[in-house]
């Protein structure tokens, strides 16, 4: 049987300093060894060196003694090193593969944005519905996604996970961008019908009027907002919710990773906004941050001028026509 995983620890000089039960999440490949060191040093230098979190490397493949190496000489707290199973990584029994094949063909063809990418369905259907579940992760209750190839602009002088908890905080994001609608067409349909057959699941005071204009409820048709699961803080413990198994079982026997092209962005943002009270959804106004083709900027004076930031603030996604944070702060405010 090969290693589940591997570790490597850290011996620190000086005390640690109070922590969450948390750690820094990275789906990776051995050959993003280059843009998972460039975001490893961004998130350390503007935040880990002062605190020292865990960072835990997730990978269908086993991690390369290279790769072990330097991401550990990189991180200033403990890393492991864990392996997808591969149930978890390919197409699950009840999948029609030829109807699967058939459908990435033409998504291809219509040349959507990584329509015929069986992996990326893969890390899709993970992302959505595995990875808070595997055995290196079971242990925390929060996490931070962190992407190989991303940019982070400004200093965090303060440690988003104890701010999570203390405020009783469930999910939080960054950039809120609409999703492509021809790589989800029957997501909502299948919403709408697990929301009926399971009320019980669906938050009172939730953010439904984040994902559907006018007010119009679960009946309402879905305007493809959703927040950019890249960046994510959040609750362990809401995926591994009886409401979210729940949802994601629902998700997963209608097929639409693979028949579709689900991604884990609207399937997280759509539990999120109805399975959770608005309250608990938080967005990070003070966190610069870039994930191609899109970056935001905090714009408030403090953060422009104190030299915490190092971003241009009139690059900023969130007044983009394509953005959909002003939609979320109509239903939450700023």
């Amino acid at each position: 049987m090969e290693p589940l995983h591997r570790r490597q620890r850290k011996i620190h000089c000086d005390p640690d300093p109070v922590r969450q039960n948390a750690t820094l999440v990275m789906l990776v490949r051995n050959f993003e060894i280059d843009d998972a060191l460039s975001s490893m040093r961004q998130i350390e230098d503007r935040f880990n060196r002062r605190y020292r979190y865990p960072w835990t490397f997730l990978n269908d493949e086993e991690f390369t003694q290279e790769f072990i190496q330097l991401t550990s000489g990189m991180a200033s707290g403990d890393t492991e090193y864990g392996l997808v199973p591969k149930e978890e990584w390919s197409w699950p029994d009840h999948i029609d593969r030829q109807k699967s094949r058939a459908s990435m063909k033409k998504m291809e063809d219509d040349e959507v944005i990584y329509g015929g990418s069986l992996t990326y369905r893969h890390m899709c259907r993970y992302n959505s519905g595995f990875f808070f579940n595997h055995p290196l992760l079971l242990k925390y209750d929060w996490y931070w996604r962190v992407e190989p190839s991303i940019e982070f602009y400004c200093d965090m002088n303060y440690d988003p996970f104890k701010f999570m908890k203390d405020n009783n905080k469930a999910y939080s994001f960054v950039i809120a961008i609409p999703e492509y609608p021809k790589t989800i067409p029957t997501l909502w349909d299948a919403t709408q019908r697990f929301a009926e057959r399971y009320p019980k699941y669906i938050a009172k005071d939730n953010a439904i009027d984040f994902i559907v204009d006018d007010h119009k409820g679960i009946k309402g048709p879905y305007n493809f907002c959703h927040f950019w699961s890249n960046f994510e803080i959040a609750d362990l413990n809401f995926w591994r919710s009886e409401a979210y198994t729940k949802y994601f079982q629902w998700l997963d026997e209608e097929g639409g990773f693979y028949y579709e092209r689900w991604g884990d962005a609207p399937v997280h943002s759509i539990a999120a906004s109805l399975l959770l009270s608005r309250e608990r959804i938080h967005h990070f106004a003070d966190i610069g941050y870039k994930h191609t083709p899109w970056l935001r900027c905090p714009t408030d004076d403090e953060s422009y001028f104190s030299g915490r930031c190092l971003c241009n603030r009139h690059e900023n996604f969130d007044e983009h026509v394509f953005s959909c944070l002003p939609k979320w702060f109509q239903i939450a405010g700023k």
